[in-house]
């Protein structure tokens, strides 16, 4: 006869005597008529007393008569733990293929980035430290050819996209800043301090207009080039005419009347990946006088009508530092690059 007895959690527990021993200790499935939870059915005694709670309500006998759908029966694998029911998916192709789909795709990502640091040379902090102090060092490392080529190409660098060539006509001693820079541009760049100023003046296809370029290479570090970068933009220290630099005239040549009056239209860049300020200065060739100077910037807008601007200075000025400044770069590139 069975008989319940009770767990060590006070449950009882269904044992049998006899033939019937092995069928009801057998455990139960899920979709197992006699598992607890699996569907069944509503029977006839469930549905009897329904209809006896509505005669004893008042209510309708003839309420629509509802059963829930069957649960899902998608592939599942059963637990190995005792009691333990619950439904656990079984990988299937395309699961098993989505998978394998992502971990290639990660290490796919992984890897690019990777590549792509080392082709483009990103760096750490460390790196850029290096590169920087030796971008500094270029002033007496680099031949002079390298700085200020003798010839420089200006594709589209003139008034309409047309294209300009520069020839250089004198290259001045390498020197301080003491007396390269007017007063007020010499206090301006104080806070970086000048380790030494390399300048080129050149001319253009036609000979009629003549450039002063200008790298000063300074004392600063990054924080310090950042800035003068900053203090320059905030207070507009680049568009003064009271802060121009001072061309190069050299003697015996297109240039040699080329003075603080002929100044015609400047720019002033400063750098933070290297320590230097790129500046260039341009004017008439045949050394007239320019009362109206203008900012390379102005001087380049389509609507401008000063003098400097209908000559073209400011693309002159502007497209000869452009040029410099990334052959600058490129140079101090190739010597971070080289080992020490």
């Amino acid at each position: 006869m069975a008989r319940a007895a009770t767990s060590e959690r006070g449950a009882p527990e269904a044992r049998s005597d006899g033939d019937g021993g092995a069928e009801a200790g057998r455990r139960l499935r899920p979709g197992d008529p006699g598992h607890p939870g699996a569907w069944q059915p509503p029977s006839g005694a469930s549905r009897r007393s329904v209809d006896a709670i509505d005669d004893a309500l008042g209510g309708s006998s003839g309420r629509p008569y509802v059963t829930f759908a069957e649960p899902d029966t998608s592939p599942w694998t059963s637990a190995e733990s005792d009691g333990d029911v619950r439904r656990r998916p079984r990988p299937t192709g395309a699961r098993a293929a989505a998978m394998a789909a992502c971990v290639v795709l990660g290490v796919g990502l992984i890897g690019g980035a990777a590549a792509g640091s080392w082709l483009t040379g990103d760096s750490g902090p460390d790196d850029t430290r290096v590169g920087f102090a030796a971008a500094g060092a270029l002033w007496h490392g680099v031949p002079v050819d390298e700085l200020f080529p003798p010839t420089v190409q200006g594709e589209g660098a003139g008034p309409g996209g047309t294209d300009r060539t520069w020839t250089r006509v004198a290259v001045a001693p390498d020197s301080g800043c003491a007396d390269a820079f007017d007063p007020l541009l010499r206090q301006a760049l104080a806070p970086v301090g000048c380790l030494r100023l390399l300048r080129a003046t050149y001319t253009d296809a036609t000979r009629s207009n003549v450039t002063t370029v200008g790298l000063m290479f300074t004392k600063a570090d990054a924080t310090g080039m950042a800035t003068l970068k900053a203090h320059f933009a905030r207070d507009g220290l680049d568009r003064r005419t009271d802060l121009m630099p001072r061309p190069y005239a050299a003697k015996g040549t297109v240039a040699a009347g080329f003075g603080a009056d002929q100044r015609a239209s400047w720019t002033i860049s400063v750098l933070t990946d290297v320590p230097v300020v790129v500046y260039a200065v341009s004017g008439f060739a045949d050394g007239r006088t320019v009362t109206e100077p203008q900012p390379a910037d102005d001087a380049m807008r389509s609507d401008a009508t000063t003098a400097p601007a209908q000559a073209g200075l400011g693309h002159e000025a502007q497209g000869l530092a452009d040029r410099i400044e990334r052959g600058l770069r490129k140079t101090a590139a190739s010597a971070s690059e080289q080992p020490s």
